[in-house]
């Protein structure tokens, strides 16, 4: 598979959702361009193509589609500062415009005024014949002649079925049947119906913005007895930073000296703050409370842990969920069909009805296209989507993609991992018993020095159990045994450590003890010597977690686990799972996940939730996994599809709750705007709606649609 180059370009001025799916269609036809799609909550134009193919003259074959499609349109490289495509665009592309109302220029905005005046004034008295004409052309033209031209330039350019073709022939028709102030009114209600959905949606853009304000904008580095302030992406790997009180930590690093108060709210959603000092961990886009940090950093800004959640959230809405996608082609056949049913409707009726009058029958065509337009929809349904994953972002989850979230509002099954995920992976020796003539002691020294070289946190435990500084120099050899445990050899002697099943393949007659925890049996020179017994602990809501999981309509709860039987088997009677699956290698998990996906029903979503770092085939196989993230673990942002930054299990039911709010905003939206067009539309062909009716049908559903989208951004309670 050849490799793929990502680009990514800011479309200031992109206030017009049709011209965003124009834009992703036409981009995506280009020669070599893999994938393309237009974010337009945050205004972002993302293209993969071809890494061996010119990246500059894919550029500008890009630029070229998009100024024939959109001639005003400002085109710009992504800037480095993560959180400028989101509210900062909007303040950015309108820099330096005054004295006119939001959203437009002071030309824009005197055009419209005088075009009301003039207006007003042909409603106020009565006037006839061509001095009426006059007066209402002269009020269309200032009104709406912008849209004219648009229209006619996207005709040219083969867009025919826009907005402002639907506006344009319905009003110029209106002016052929002599309804001059309806043509008017509708030109005019449609160009502030325009002006306030901007408004709305520069509004949702900039509190997403706010949600994410989370990028530090300076960091204080020392040199010697000097301190400057210089932006976080100056500052290399080993540099000492200073963080003040009430400063945010610019980059992740390790704590040097100082001790104080973060709170860690912007990452994780908790309010509790949380206490540091020396050789403590910290996080970028947290905040000092109270003490003076010195830290030294591990981490460029690239990858620390602000930017990553930066990027991974606002990108996550290129990965649209199928109603996203659905309603895009939707748009695309719904809008011809209408016009074309709007045409039989002009000339049908009055060629096959006794009495018919063509003036009767243009007219309720003409209120049919005034309410065709679909913008509620394709503007209100994306933003619906961004707000729940900017929403979730706020509490600590994070979304790697509007699909996985619509997926999350149908979870049907949950199964989870042990280790780390239901249980805090904290592990310490609880019981020591030797079978050889050998003390205690030595026997946990054998297998201190069996498990020196694993990371896994029981192999940890015993290590610091022993407390002795292992002396490596003593080992002879080393063999790790995927899913059975160690083998070394030290002093001459070969020393086995790991579970039954290390036992059992090396012919060792061995005991089962009846213990509630880990059992690592030894073996020396071939001979059983004896096992330690590791003990790990329930996280405080695990029970919660389970409990609100069967709240929040999921049906089945399952375990897997590399872990004994026993231990397993009394972790799920604790929490009333329905099943636990124990003594599993890595590739049995994948297979257990596999078969209880085949008995989820039809429409349901599979979950899984482990800690992203040993369970990536499992968190890969299932319909959505969720990794336990640890306050940034990079292995869990890198290995799930949904991140919880605070290791709580009880949070995986707040992401399906706030999955579930979103999809009910979206459903809300869709049926609400087929509802009101569905019945103007009647009432329209009918002869009992006019075109008053048929602006509100458009414009105002689209401004009620997008202020209900926002109420995804302030979800609380979950």
């Amino acid at each position: 598979m050849s490799a793929v180059i990502k680009t990514e370009l800011i479309l200031e001025g992109l206030d017009c959702s049709s011209c965003a799916m124009k834009i992703e269609d036409k981009v995506g036809k280009l020669d070599h361009v893999l994938r393309a799609s237009v974010n337009f909550a945050t205004k972002t134009l993302s293209v993969q193509t071809s890494a061996n193919i010119d990246p500059i003259d894919v550029l500008a074959r890009i630029r070229r589609v998009v100024q024939q499609l959109e001639p005003d349109m400002v085109i710009s490289e992504k800037p480095s500062n993560p959180k400028a495509d989101l509210a900062a665009v909007v303040s950015q592309e309108r820099k330096g415009l005054n004295a006119r109302l939001p959203g437009m220029t002071k030309s824009e905005t005197i055009r419209l005024g005088m075009g009301l005046l003039l207006f007003i004034l042909g409603i106020s008295f009565k006037i006839t014949g061509s001095v009426e004409l006059v007066v209402f052309l002269a009020a269309y033209l200032l009104v709406g002649a912008e849209v004219l031209v648009r229209a006619a330039k996207n005709i040219f350019h083969g867009q025919v079925f826009d907005e402002h073709f639907l506006m344009g022939i319905a009003t110029i028709g209106a002016f052929a049947i002599h309804q001059y102030p309806e043509a008017v009114a509708v030109m005019l209600f449609y160009q502030v119906g325009v002006l306030v959905q901007r408004a709305a949606v520069d509004h949702s853009r900039k509190s997403i913005g706010m949600l994410m304000d989370i990028r530090p904008d300076y960091a204080n580095v020392m040199t010697g007895n000097e301190i400057s302030r210089v932006s976080p992406e100056q500052v290399g790997l080993g540099s000492m930073i200073v963080i003040r009180p009430g400063e945010k930590v610019p980059l992740d690093g390790k704590v040097l000296s100082g001790n104080s108060m973060l709170d860690t709210s912007a990452i994780t959603g908790e309010s509790l703050p949380r206490e540091v000092g020396p050789e403590d961990d910290v996080l970028s886009g947290t905040i000092n409370l109270n003490g003076l940090l010195t830290v030294t950093v591990t981490k460029e800004y690239g990858e620390s842990t602000v930017s990553r959640i930066l990027d991974l959230v606002q990108n996550a809405s290129s990965k649209k969920a199928p109603t996203e996608n659905f309603i895009t082609k939707f748009a695309r056949y719904y809008t011809p069909a209408v016009v074309f049913i709007a045409l039989s409707l002009a000339l049908i009726p009055p060629l096959t009805i006794p009495g018919a009058l063509f003036p009767d029958w243009i007219y309720r065509a003409l209120v049919f296209l005034v309410v065709s337009c679909p913008c509620a929809l394709v503007i209100s349904i994306p933003l619906g989507f961004f707000g729940g994953i900017g929403g979730a972002s706020k509490h600590g989850i994070l979304m790697k993609g509007a699909s996985y979230l619509e997926a999350l509002g149908n979870v049907d099954t949950v199964v989870f991992d042990k280790t780390g995920t239901l249980t805090k992976g904290v592990f310490a020796v609880t019981k020591i018993h030797s079978i050889l003539p050998m003390e205690n002691r030595d026997l946990l020294e054998a297998a201190a020095y069996a498990e020196s070289f694993s990371t896994h946190p029981i192999a940890r435990s015993i290590v610091r159990a022993y407390g002795v500084k292992i002396d490596q120099a003593r080992i002879e050899t080393h063999e790790e045994i995927s899913g059975h445990g160690t083998k070394v050899k030290t002093g001459g002697n070969e020393i086995l450590a790991g579970n039954e099943k290390l036992m059992l393949r090396e012919n060792i007659r061995f005991i089962r003890p009846e213990e509630s925890g880990t059992v690592v049996h030894l073996a020396i020179d071939g001979i059983y010597a004896g096992y330690l017994v590791i003990s790990d602990e329930l996280k405080e809501d695990s029970v919660l977690a389970v409990r609100q999981l069967r709240e929040a309509g999921v049906k089945k709860l399952f375990m897997l686990t590399g872990d004994s039987s026993i231990i397993a088997n009394a972790i799920g009677t604790r929490l009333g799972l329905d099943a636990v699956y124990a003594d599993l290698l890595p590739d049995q998990k994948v297979e257990v996940l596999e078969r209880l996906d085949r008995q989820k029903r039809k429409k349901g979503t599979l979950l899984f939730v482990g800690d992203g770092i040993n369970d990536a085939p499992v968190l890969t196989r299932a319909d959505v996994g969720i990794a336990m993230g640890g306050l940034g673990s990079d292995a869990a942002i890198e290995a799930a599809d949904v991140v919880i930054m605070t290791d709580e299990p009880s949070k995986v039911a707040s992401a399906i709750r706030i999955a579930k709010f979103t999809k009910q905003i979206v459903w809300q939206n869709i049926l609400f705007a087929f509802a009101v067009k569905g019945v103007v539309l009647l009432l329209g062909a009918g002869g009992l709606a006019t075109m008053w009716e048929a602006v509100f049908a458009d414009m105002g559903v689209a401004l009620i649609a997008i202020f209900n989208a926002m109420r995804v951004l302030h979800v609380r309670n979950v």
